[in-house]
């Protein structure tokens, strides 16, 4: 099973939000999924990312790859630093 790192929409029309999330690469774009790890709201005027970045870490330990789109989205605005 190919596992990625991938965005699924929520919210209304014109009101968008995401959950980043962990799913098989084969599953519906807002199908079910197997952890959320974080959120976007691109509304937001920070654009803020909150992310748990150990379980990111950890999955792609285990060979999770991420999406094209989240991958430029996190290199453009990655998320601050948790304690």
């Amino acid at each position: 099973m190919a596992v990625h790192i991938r965005m699924t929409r929520r919210g209304g029309k014109k009101f968008p939000h995401y959950r980043i999330v962990v799913t098989d690469q084969r599953a519906r774009r807002d199908g079910g999924c197997i952890e959320s790890i974080g959120a976007y709201n691109p509304a937001d005027a920070a654009n803020a990312i909150v992310l748990d970045r150990a379980r990111l870490e950890y999955w792609q330990s285990k060979g999770a790859q991420l999406s094209h789109t989240l991958d430029r989205l996190l290199k453009k605005n990655p998320p601050p630093a948790s304690a």
